[in-house]
């Protein structure tokens, strides 16, 4: 014996409305989710930094890199989203740095 589920045009706008809000909820009100993918991301460029040798070719944008996702994850885990994602952000973009400094001097370039 088989059920079919119907919805009316009703049913289904309040499912979509009701999917809605829990997306709308989940973007606005979730700091923690925007921390999560900056410091994802600002990691994963640090390590690429790592590879290349910006331990030793770029030292200050790699150690001040290292040291603002360090902070950023001590503000996320006191629930300081804001913060932790600003710093994330500043990690991330020294990191890049990094890496183009790292693929100068293996290129060459130097400083």
């Amino acid at each position: 014996m088989t059920r079919e589920l119907s919805f009316g045009r009703g049913s289904l706008r309040a499912i979509a409305c009701a999917g809605l809000a829990a997306l709308g909820a989940s973007l606005c009100g979730c700091g923690h989710t925007l921390y999560v993918f900056q410091a994802n991301s600002a990691a994963s460029r640090l390590e690429e930094a790592r590879e290349l040798g910006a331990e030793k070719l770029a030292p200050y944008e790699f150690f001040y890199a290292q040291q603002h996702l360090e902070k950023a994850q001590e503000e996320a885990a006191s629930a300081d989203y804001s913060d932790a994602s600003n710093l994330a952000e500043v990690a991330e973009e020294y990191a890049d740095k990094a890496i183009r400094l790292s693929r100068e001097a293996h290129r060459g370039g130097g400083r």
